[in-house]
């Protein structure tokens, strides 16, 4: 029985085609049988699409969801927000189209418990369905970050389904000089290097990062 508590971070801007598929019933039944996980914070980042409608009309059906509405920041101020919003001691954040899957957030739980203070999902060898060229770009970028970055020993940073102690993820958040809540986005915004700046400070900090193997598509 877990005694600790989850908030389920899900960032999101012009989802209007993956909610249209159905993936915020499969969120809202997957959190419901698990009463560890006590929230659902649903980010949206400026959409100009139906999003915010479409994830209204779910919060009737799913109590646990929440949304909150951002002006067009990126992805990476989606997700601080949703930390400094929770409310509960662990966060976890996942993409809205669940290229990995939701099941993983079990595996994730268990070794958060296990007082490692930031798991990250890790697709290492497991990228199916990417491109050989992406495939190629990914392990020359490995290099390149190690050399640079100093983080040796971590295989994928990018990974878009990480958990963190959420004292460990505001102390870090706190530290951040590229991603600010004053940045400003144009267009679709991924804000790729938030996962390098967060888990390079993360490592200055003295916390240790641990990776776990996910499914990925």
């Amino acid at each position: 029985m877990k005694t600790s508590t989850y908030t389920l971070i899900i960032p999101c801007y012009n989802e209007e085609v993956n909610l249209q598929k159905g993936v915020l019933d499969h969120v809202g039944n997957f959190t419901s049988t698990r009463d560890h996980i006590r929230e659902v914070l649903i980010v949206d980042d400026g959409s100009v699409d139906s999003s915010r409608e479409v994830i209204r009309t779910y919060m009737k059906k799913y109590p646990k969801f929440r949304l909150i509405e951002n002006k067009h920041q990126g992805k990476a101020i989606a997700v601080i927000t949703g930390i400094q919003k929770a409310s509960c001691e662990y966060v976890i954040f996942t993409d809205m189209d669940l290229a990995t899957p939701l099941e993983e957030i079990d595996a994730m739980v268990e070794k958060l418990e296990n007082d490692n203070p930031i798991v990250i999902g890790s697709r290492a060898g497991r990228r199916k369905g990417a491109p050989f060229t992406r495939k190629l770009q990914s392990k020359g970028f490995v290099i390149v970050r190690n050399l640079i970055m100093g983080l040796k020993g971590v295989d994928d940073t990018q990974c878009g389904f990480k958990g963190f102690r959420r004292d460990v993820a505001l102390q870090i958040i706190d530290r951040l000089l590229i991603f600010t809540r004053n940045r400003e986005a144009h267009g679709a915004s991924v804000s790729a290097a938030f996962d390098l700046e967060f888990l390079f400070i993360a490592r200055r900090l003295g916390y240790p990062i641990l990776e776990m193997p996910v499914s990925w598509q």
